[in-house]
């Protein structure tokens, strides 16, 4: 995993607080209800709900917070209206970066987006300018206590996944073509393997390496991206040794 990607997995395991769990929990509302917005209500037929749906069971959310955002999604119960944008640009030291969002105000949004570029070194782009960096790919996390390497492989490599990455002490990662993702998972659950998370990612074909001191500073950037709540996802394509990231956020 890039970078990023292994930051995004520490962050989501130390996510313990209240407040924490709070932001967490609004982020994966907006995805349920834009979701059974845009496809209906019945996770079978709409894979992007099936997946939001396994983001905030991830997370403990309650059942019944889960179906009151497929109300308001499918208009059963009255909500805000989201918007889905996505921001390219660049960090400090040329991190490529895309920021993914669900708002109700896209100025808003934009003003306060572009702000914390330029707070942090860095600057917004216009449409395209980093896209071709990151290919979509579907990423299915599994629990090793489960199920193993060998049965994990023989299910999902079978039902048309491209890799599966087992450097995680606790998580295998299975990546998948972004039109396969579902497929996958679907054959996972159907043979009893239960996913932690199914979700789709970007990932760069290349990587910026990055010193401790850079890259401080661009998580800094991350952080602060990731804890505004029209942020869905944040997306970057810097690489650095995992015992540096440790220590960083440890």
């Amino acid at each position: 995993m890039s970078g990023h990607s292994k930051w995004a997995t520490i962050k989501r395991k130390k996510a313990k607080t209240d407040a924490e769990r709070g932001k967490m929990f609004t982020k994966v509302i907006k995805e349920i209800t834009i979701a059974a917005r845009d496809g209906g209500g019945d996770p079978e037929g709409n894979p992007r709900l099936r997946t939001a749906i396994l983001a905030a069971k991830a997370v403990n959310m309650p059942a019944a917070n889960i179906e009151r955002a497929i109300k308001k999604g499918t208009g059963e119960l009255p909500g805000v209206s989201y918007e889905e944008v996505t921001y390219e640009g660049y960090g400090a030291h040329g991190v490529a970066m895309m920021v993914d969002c669900l708002t109700d105000n896209r100025n808003r949004t934009t003003a306060e987006i572009r702000h914390l570029f330029s707070k942090f070194g860095g600057n917004l782009a216009a449409d395209g300018a980093v896209s071709w960096v990151f290919a979509r790919k579907g990423q299915i996390l599994v629990s090793k206590k489960g199920v193993t390497e060998e049965q994990l492989m023989e299910i999902a490599l079978e039902a048309g996944a491209e890799d599966i990455r087992t450097d995680d002490p606790e998580q295998y990662e299975t990546l998948t073509e972004a039109s396969d993702l579902h497929t996958v998972l679907k054959e996972l659950e159907a043979k009893g393997v239960k996913p932690e998370t199914g979700e789709l990612i970007r990932v760069p074909s290349n990587t910026v390496e990055l010193g401790e001191k850079e890259a401080d500073s661009v998580l800094k950037l991350i952080d602060q991206l990731e804890d505004n709540d029209d942020v869905t996802k944040v997306w970057a394509n810097f690489e650095i040794p995992e015992e540096m990231l440790e220590r960083l956020r440890g």
